[in-house]
């Protein structure tokens, strides 16, 4: 049983609800939750907010934050995973936002990826180095991040 399947079964007997907010991984961890049956139960919506403006608009991340720290930020992350989980009204939130590549910066290197995860508990946020991979392997990375974030969240 792969990760997200067992995300899905463990929703579900505990009666628990998921929402993603991505941006680097443009979608994929709601795919992954999606690709599974029965995961309408648990997952009812995702956001996938890859320009600033829409992590403002869509989850209400603060422009103030944004500028101050950059949209790959565990502030930011921070902002889009409350946002995420208030807005789908779900249990348990993780965000993500990161540089896949190709480029980056000496501040913000190719395979960084800032990771939020909202739940009842609280936010923790944490930042990975993927390394310079490439693009589809730090998204592909990146989303099997989050699902275990959310798994160990449930």
């Amino acid at each position: 049983m792969n990760t997200a399947e067992q995300i899905i079964e463990k929703a579900t007997q505990t009666g628990l609800t998921v929402t993603t907010a991505e941006s680097c991984t443009g979608g994929k961890v709601a795919a992954a939750l999606t690709d599974v049956a029965g995961s309408s139960a648990v997952f009812e919506r995702g956001f996938v907010t890859y320009s600033n403006a829409a992590k403002a608009e869509m989850l209400g991340v603060l422009t103030a934050t944004l500028d101050a720290h950059g949209a790959v930020s565990e502030d930011v992350v921070r902002e889009m995973a409350l946002g995420a989980r208030a807005a789908a009204r779900a249990d348990v939130a993780v965000a993500i936002s990161g540089i896949a590549g190709p480029g980056g910066s000496e501040f913000k290197p190719e395979g960084r990826v800032c990771y939020g995860l909202a739940s009842a508990a609280g936010v923790i946020t944490e930042t990975v180095e993927h390394g310079a991979i490439g693009r589809a392997e730090v998204r592909a990375a990146a989303t099997k991040h989050a699902l275990e974030l959310i798994l160990s969240a449930l």
